[in-house]
């Protein structure tokens, strides 16, 4: 089970109470900071513009039979 929390003092404070039993060892691991800084990743689209609506000559009914032209199977 993992409780989240943070240090005040020198003391180790749980952001959420736990019902904890008297005694029970407990292991600290600091947890690293979330990345804040830098670009934000570019999103699918602009990703691929470059390629989008460039393929010519397909099948009309590629998109829904892509596996039969590929691979063979049954159209659908």
């Amino acid at each position: 089970m993992t409780y989240r929390g943070h240090v005040k003092n020198g003391v180790v404070l749980l952001d959420e109470p736990a019902a904890l039993p008297e005694g029970v060892s407990v292991e600290v691991a600091i947890a690293p900071e979330p990345e804040t800084e830098g670009p934000p990743l570019p999103t699918l689209y602009e990703s691929l513009k470059d390629v989008i609506g460039k393929a010519e000559g397909l099948p009309a009914d590629f998109a829904k039979n892509h596996d039969h032209y590929l691979y063979g199977i049954p159209k659908k």
